[in-house]
């Protein structure tokens, strides 16, 4: 057996601790849930040492992959490769000479050190992978066209979960590389565009292709004052999306801003329409998920 891939029990052993460890992360987050919808209860409150313990454990596993930023990732990613050189090398400083500026990572040299040095290929795949995801949801749940980025990670895990050899891991390694490197591009997006992330996720529902400079600026204040507009009528609002009339006063406003601000043309009375609907479906998502 090569020296590379750990026994079969070992492999095994590493996924079990693995599945074991997000089906506690998964009941817990229902756990959390729950006792949040149960708090108006004053008979609830004897369970909530229980509630804490959990969250104390819950937070323990998390900790490591609560990152602020793409940049954040790549350091966890470079700990990660770093751990797992050392489980393999007691004894021996294997990381020696490895340290890079962690805000210049050197992705080639990092993807050959993963393929020559990390021998429990297959945990420190599992490891990237929670980061990946736990990235992907926060950027998701900020702006739902970010899609495609969730799309590309899942064709790379498809095929790594059809044939688990070592090419395939360090295979599947370089292309998680990437993605994070795509996904460290696209946070710096609101950046340069001069917007929120929140101000960015409206302007990626409005825009279009063929706007030029001018239009484009004009639809990026439009952006703005949406918003700032949205988030005036729906702060007095309690729990406005669960009511029929505070549903249509919000979707009205929405509709009515939409229709004064895009301009006519590029956009016509049945874009507007069709915006207004998109624009509308993302606040109410934003606001049942309590982002707004």
């Amino acid at each position: 057996m090569s020296c590379e891939e750990p026994p079969t029990g070992e492999r095994l052993r590493d996924l079990r601790e693995a599945l074991t460890k997000r089906r506690y992360e998964i009941l817990s987050r229902v756990v959390f849930s729950r006792f949040k919808a149960l708090l108006v209860e004053p008979s609830a409150l004897v369970y909530a040492e229980r509630h804490d313990n959990i969250e104390a454990i819950y937070k323990k596993l998390s900790e490591r992959r609560d990152t602020a930023d793409v940049s954040e990732l790549l350091k966890e990613l470079r700990r990660i490769v770093n751990e797992a050189i050392a489980t393999h090398a007691s004894g021996v400083d294997q990381a020696n000479g490895l340290t890079v500026d962690l805000s210049q990572i050197n992705m080639e040299k990092l993807r050959d050190e993963f393929a020559s040095k990390v021998q429990r290929k297959a945990t420190a795949i599992e490891d990237i992978r929670q980061i990946v995801e736990d990235k992907l949801a926060q950027m998701l749940a900020q702006n739902p066209l970010r899609m495609n980025y969730e799309k590309k990670y899942q064709e790379i895990i498809a095929a790594y979960n059809q044939d688990k050899d070592r090419a395939t891991i360090e295979d599947t390694f370089a292309k998680l590389l990437d993605v994070m490197a795509a996904l460290d591009v696209e946070q710096q997006r609101a950046v340069q565009e001069g917007l929120s992330e929140d101000q960015l996720a409206l302007f990626d529902l409005v825009q279009r292709g063929d706007l030029n400079k001018t239009e484009r600026e004009r639809i990026k204040q439009a952006s703005r004052d949406l918003l700032a507009g949205v988030m005036a009528v729906i702060a007095p609002l309690d729990r406005w999306t669960e009511k029929e009339q505070t549903q249509a006063e919000v979707e009205t406003f929405i509709l009515d801003q939409v229709y004064l601000s895009l301009p006519e043309p590029p956009y016509s009375p049945q874009d507007k329409a069709g915006v207004a609907q998109l624009v509308y479906r993302h606040i109410w998502q934003q606001s049942l998920r309590e982002h707004l």
